[in-house]
């Protein structure tokens, strides 16, 4: 099937899961990074003491998310997707309103449970579940809603910071997070399988051709194999974004001419998506995933030494590159090694360590950065990291993959 008849004869579900990527920005790091200065100056905070405040809010919404993350095998992304927009609406008040420091980390922790955590969960669970065939190609179009509000929200939301204070900001975000729920409603209205899967079964076998439970995944060996490169991206990816006013600084360029970059970022990501989603498709997770977050190494040592904005754009468009196909991936991996029966379950697992990832990388770059180690020098050693993370997955990846059964033609 052609990709443009997939998305016509899929559109109703193929939109719920972009309406629901695109809303989890809310939550994400590049959205709430863009009002790090203004947080910082009204709280008198240094980058240590923020970026603690962020992982201890990140940290909380990774436990929560072991326990929330089971419900998308319960209940119907219809409604469990409403009430998650209801809280995040919640929470983006709650940062509109936020009285003091003891509260930001309350504030955060609902921002990223409920935009990065579980938005996006249902959003990722259900199109790995609704899709056996088409998976990458579900899987990437539905992440073009996270590309979009990445390529975006920080330049709308930094512009309009110049007109309206930061505060009012978020109610705008609250207003629109609420207005995606009755659009959401009407998009699942007849949720269910979509026609191309109407004649397979609703659960796919993973390894050894049985239907995984979170606890035997999480006692296979291949489960902390991974761990490290779940970690990777959104930690350090994260603290990119997280720091992007504090990088700006060290570089001497102005915000904007960094957040001017990000459009390129985020198309290179959507194209890494898309062709991911493609490519996995046709090969298989097992074949691909071993390579994917390589392109971090040079991202990161480009980073570090660029003396301008124009020769670090090499380097994000390198970090969108792994971005984009983590996007699809990860969240295949699960389904095609794990199988589908208990996949909301096993993904939560997976995500907690994701959000984990999320909160460690700002709490961990603005402790170093208060300490002395420049940011710079930190690139570096992520790119490190990676090649460490990149060898471990491949080596796990291809131990196990000779127990998966057939892929479906």
């Amino acid at each position: 099937m052609g990709y443009l008849r997939f998305l016509r004869a899929n559109a109703p579900w193929l939109a719920a899961g972009v309406l629901l990527a695109f809303l989890s920005s809310f939550g994400q790091t590049f959205f709430i990074a863009v009002f790090a200065g203004e947080i910082r100056a009204e709280f008198s905070l240094s980058h240590g003491a923020w970026g603690l405040i962020y992982t201890a809010g990140t940290g909380a919404s990774a436990l929560a998310m072991l326990y929330a993350g089971v419900l998308t095998d319960r209940f119907r992304a219809r409604a469990l997707g409403a009430a998650v927009l209801a809280l995040l609406a919640g929470a983006c008040l709650v940062m509109a309103a936020v009285p003091a420091v003891w509260a930001l980390p309350v504030a955060v922790f609902l921002l990223r449970f409920a935009g990065q955590g579980m938005t996006s969960h249902i959003a990722l669970v259900a199109m790995a579940r609704w899709f056996v065939a088409a998976r990458g190609r579900a899987l990437s179009t539905a992440t073009l809603g996270v590309a979009g509000g990445e390529a975006f929200l920080p330049l709308i939301f930094v512009a309009a910071m110049g007109l309206f204070d930061w505060r009012a900001l978020w109610v705008v975000a609250a207003a629109v997070a609420l207005a995606g729920i009755p659009l959401l409603l009407a998009l699942l209205r007849r949720e269910r399988l979509p026609a191309s899967m109407a004649a397979e079964s609703t659960a796919t076998l993973g390894m050894g051709a049985a239907h995984w439970t979170r606890g035997a995944a999480v006692r296979h060996w291949l489960f902390w194999c991974m761990a490290p490169a779940l970690l990777g991206p959104p930690a350090f990816t994260t603290a990119f974004f997280f720091q992007q006013v504090h990088f700006a600084e060290v570089k001497g360029w102005t915000h904007l001419d960094l957040v001017a970059l990000f459009p390129v970022y985020t198309a290179t990501s959507v194209a890494a998506m898309l062709l991911s989603g493609w490519a996995l498709d046709r090969l298989g997770t097992a074949r691909l995933m071993p390579w994917f977050q390589l392109p971090m190494v040079g991202a990161f040592l480009l980073l570090a030494l660029a003396p301008t904005p124009a020769l670090a754009l090499p380097g994000l468009v390198l970090m969108a590159a792994t971005t984009g196909a983590n996007a699809t991936l990860p969240n295949a991996f699960w389904a095609e090694f794990y199988g589908t029966r208990h996949l909301g379950a096993i993904k939560a697992m997976a995500a907690a360590i994701m959000v984990l990832g999320s909160a460690v990388g700002p709490g961990l770059t603005g402790t170093l950065i208060d300490a002395g180690l420049g940011i710079e020098t930190q690139f570096l050693g992520i790119a490190a990291y990676f090649v460490a993370a990149s060898a471990c997955m491949a080596a796990g990846v291809w131990r196990a993959a000779p127990a998966l059964p057939p892929r479906p033609a």
